[in-house]
C-alpha cells in the first residue's frame, strides 16, 4: 500500500512526494454528465469517464500513489489561489512565482447530444499573465479505480491512453513525451502566451482532435456564456446572492443531462471521519436528495431542471409500470438502474488512509419511508410553481399515496440510513404525513379524483401517532423514534414541513433542547451515536444540512437575529470557492463526499427564508 505520513504525503511512481489535498482544497468542473475535482495545486484528483458513476480515471484523492492524476502546475515554488470565473463553473487556479504569474483555466464544454457530447472534452488552458512562468504537466491515468492497465501511444503533441472499453486522447499545443505509462510535458510561457491541454474520450466514431489555442479560447467563451445564460434565469435578488448562486451552479453540475437525474454528490468514499469506516458512494440518485433539490431550484426559478427530474421520476420511480408493488427503492443509478451492489476496493488506501473505499451502495435495499414525503412534496411544488402534472402522473401519485396509507406504521432504517436495525423513526412518520397532506392539497386545488376520506383518515392518524408517541414528556421534546428519549436533528423539519406551528410551545421546547444538546457554535450534529447506536464504528462531524435547517427553524420561530448569526457562521465553514461537503469536523474541516447536494440545497432554502424575514 502507499506509504502515508502524518501530514498526508505519499510517494508517486516517480518517487516525488505529493501530499494529499484535503477535501476542501478542491474546486469542481463538469459537463452535466461527469465532473472533475481540481486541487488548489492544479492537480485533477478525481475524474470518472464517461459519467458520474463510471469507474475512475483519476482518483488520487482516494489513493495518492495508485489512484492516478493530472498534474499541471508551475515548475518550482509558487503560491496558489483559486476562484471561479464570475457566475460560471469555469475554474481558475493561479500560480504566483518569483518570475511571474500564470493561471490554469479548467472547464468542460457543455455540448448537446451528438459526437461532441460523447467526447466529454476536458480543457486545461494555461496562460502566463505577468512575467515568465515555467510549467510542468504529468498525465497519469489509472483506469477502473487503478485496476486496469493501459497502453500509451504518443506522437508529437498527442498521447492516446487505451484500455479495454475506454480510450482517452490527450492533445496539447506543447510537445508530449512518454514516461512509462504516463505522459509528461515541460514548457515556459512569457507574458501573453498560452498552452492548451485537451483530454477527450475517443472511439466509436470520435477521433482524437487537436484543440488549438484559438479553439480553446472560443470554447472558454462559449462555456462562460452557457453558465451565465443558465444563471440569468434565477429570480433570487436577496442577500448572500453570491453564495446562493454558487450553490445553484453546484446543484446544476450534479445533474445528469441525458436523464434528468441529480446525484447526491459526485464522489465516493470521502470519509465522514479521517481514519473511520463511514465512507460511502454517493454518485447515485437518492429520491429524497433529488426531490429536495427540485424544491431549491424551483425557489430560484429553474423550472427546466425540475421538469427533467419529474420525467426521470415518471420513467424510473413511479409505480405506473407495475414494477413497484412494494416500497420504492430509495436510490437509483443515473440511468434509472436499480442494481447498486456495494463492494469494497481493498487495493485503494482511501483518503488520508481512510478505508474502506466502497463503490455501489447497499443502502439501496433499505426501507426509508420518508422518501415518499420528499417526492410528493416536490411533485406538489412542481404542480404549483412550474406546470400542472399530467393525468398519468396523478395516477402515479394516487398509487404512491395509497401505498403510504397502507404501510406508514412500519419501522424502517430512516433518513440517516442507519445499519443498526429498523425503528419507528419520527422523521419517517412526519414525511409520510407530508406525502398524504400534499396529495390532498393537489386534489383540492385541481379538483382531481382521489380517495380523500381514506387519505384524511391516515393523515390524521399519523398526526396523532407523532403527538402521542413522538413526544417525550421527560425530555419535553420530540425525539428520534417512538417511545424513546434520543434527540435527532431531523425533527427540525417539523415546522419546515408545516406539520407544527413554528411557535407552538411543544416545538419551541424541542428547539431549545436541540440547541442545548446537538448544537455547537451554530453547527448541528444529527444525533449522538453513543445514545442511539447506528451499527457503525467511529464518530462523525456536524451535519451541514442540519445546520441550515436549524437556521430556518430559528427564522420561523421568530428568532431572526439568532438565525442570521448562525447563518453567517455557517458561511465561514465553506471552502474558498463557497463549496460544502456533507459534514464539518470539530476543527472546522470539510468531511464526507464533496460537494454535497443536500448541503447546498439547504443553504438556498435557509438564505431565501432568512432574507424574507429580514425584509
Amino acid at each position: 500500500m502507499a506509504g502515508t505520513a502524518d501530514d498526508g504525503t505519499a510517494g508517486d511512481a516517480t518517487g516525488r512526494v505529493r501530499r494529499y489535498l484535503r477535501v476542501a482544497e478542491h474546486g469542481l468542473i463538469g459537463d452535466l454528465r461527469t465532473v472533475a475535482l481540481v486541487g488548489t495545486d492544479g492537480t485533477i484528483d478525481w475524474y470518472c469517464c464517461p459519467s458520474f458513476d463510471a469507474p475512475s480515471v483519476f482518483a488520487a484523492i482516494l489513493d495518492a500513489e495508485r489512484g492516478g492524476c493530472f498534474e499541471l502546475a508551475a515548475d518550482g515554488p509558487a503560491r496558489t489561489k483559486q476562484f471561479y470565473f464570475p457566475d460560471t463553473n469555469v475554474l481558475i487556479t493561479r500560480f504566483f512565482t518569483e518570475e511571474g504569474v500564470g493561471e490554469v483555466q479548467d472547464f468542460m464544454p457543455v455540448a448537446d447530444e451528438g459526437p461532441e457530447a460523447e467526447r466529454h472534452r476536458l480543457i486545461r488552458r494555461v496562460v502566463c499573465v505577468r512575467g515568465t512562468v515555467a510549467f510542468r504537466a504529468r498525465i497519469a491515468p489509472r483506469f477502473d479505480y487503478g485496476t486496469r492497465p493501459h497502453t500509451l501511444r504518443t506522437a508529437g503533441d498527442t498521447a492516446v491512453f487505451a484500455t479495454e472499453g475506454l480510450s482517452l486522447a490527450l492533445t496539447a499545443t506543447v510537445p508530449l513525451e512518454a514516461d512509462g505509462p504516463d505522459a509528461r510535458a515541460g514548457f515556459k510561457l512569457a507574458e501573453g502566451e498560452s498552452a492548451v491541454f485537451a483530454l477527450d474520450e475517443v472511439g466509436d466514431g470520435v477521433a482524437p482532435r487537436r484543440c488549438a489555442s484559438r479553439e480553446a479560447q472560443e470554447q472558454f467563451a462559449a462555456t462562460v456564456a452557457y453558465w451565465r445564460r443558465w444563471l440569468a434565469q434565477s429570480r433570487y435578488r436577496g442577500r448572500w446572492r453570491e453564495m446562493v448562486h454558487r450553490s445553484a451552479l453546484t446543484l446544476k453540475l450534479l445533474t445528469y443531462a441525458p436523464t434528468g437525474a441529480i446525484v447526491a454528490a459526485p464522489t465516493t468514499s470521502l470519509p465522514e471521519q479521517l481514519g473511520g469506516e463511514r465512507n460511502w458512494d454517493y454518485r447515485y440518485v437518492w429520491v429524497r436528495d433529488a426531490a429536495f433539490c427540485v424544491y431549491a431550484l424551483l425557489r430560484l426559478g429553474f423550472t427546466g431542471e425540475a421538469k427533467a427530474f419529474m420525467e426521470f421520476v415518471t420513467r424510473h420511480v413511479s409505480p405506473g409500470d407495475g414494477r413497484h408493488s412494494g416500497p420504492l427503492q430509495i436510490m437509483y443509478g443515473i440511468d434509472g438502474r436499480t442494481d447498486l451492489t456495494e463492494r469494497e476496493l481493498g487495493h485503494l488506501e482511501g483518503h488520508f488512509g481512510s478505508s474502506p473505499v466502497r463503490v455501489g451502495n447497499a443502502a439501496a435495499d433499505q426501507l426509508q419511508l420518508d422518501i415518499y414525503g420528499a417526492l410528493l412534496d416536490s411533485i406538489y411544488l412542481y404542480d404549483k410553481w412550474a406546470e400542472p402534472i399530467s393525468s398519468g402522473q396523478w395516477d402515479d401519485v394516487c398509487a404512491l399515496v395509497d401505498w403510504v396509507c397502507a404501510h406508514w406504521d412500519q419501522p424502517d432504517e430512516g433518513i440517516w440510513e442507519t445499519r443498526g436495525g429498523r425503528k419507528n423513526f419520527l422523521y419517517s412518520r412526519l414525511m409520510c404525513w407530508v406525502a398524504i397532506e400534499r396529495a390532498i392539497r393537489i386534489a383540492h386545488r385541481r379538483g382531481l379524483p382521489a380517495d380523500l376520506p381514506r387519505w384524511r383518515e391516515n393523515r390524521d392518524a399519523i398526526y396523532r401517532r407523532i403527538m402521542d408517541r413522538g413526544w417525550s414528556v421527560e425530555r419535553q421534546a420530540f425525539v428520534q423514534h417512538e417511545d424513546g428519549d434520543v434527540l435527532d436533528a431531523a425533527v427540525l423539519m417539523m415546522p419546515l414541513a408545516k406539520f407544527i406551528a413554528p411557535t407552538d410551545p411543544k416545538w419551541l421546547s424541542t428547539l431549545d433542547a436541540l440547541t442545548r444538546e446537538l448544537v455547537s457554535d451554530s453547527l448541528v450534529y444529527r444525533y449522538d451515536p453513543q445514545a442511539s447506536p447506528d451499527g457503525l464504528r467511529g464518530d462523525e462531524g456536524t451535519f451541514s444540512i442540519c445546520s441550515f435547517w436549524y437556521v430556518e427553524a430559528l427564522v420561523r420561530a421568530g428568532r431572526v437575529d439568532e438565525a442570521r448569526l448562525a447563518f453567517e457562521k455557517m458561511l465561514t465553514y465553506a471552502n474558498h470557492l463557497g463549496l460544502y461537503a456533507e459534514e464539518i469536523s470539530h476543527t472546522g474541516e470539510q468531511q464526507g463526499n464533496f460537494p454535497q447536494a443536500f448541503t447546498h440545497l439547504a443553504l438556498i432554502s435557509a438564505a431565501f427564508n432568512l432574507d424574507l424575514a429580514l425584509g
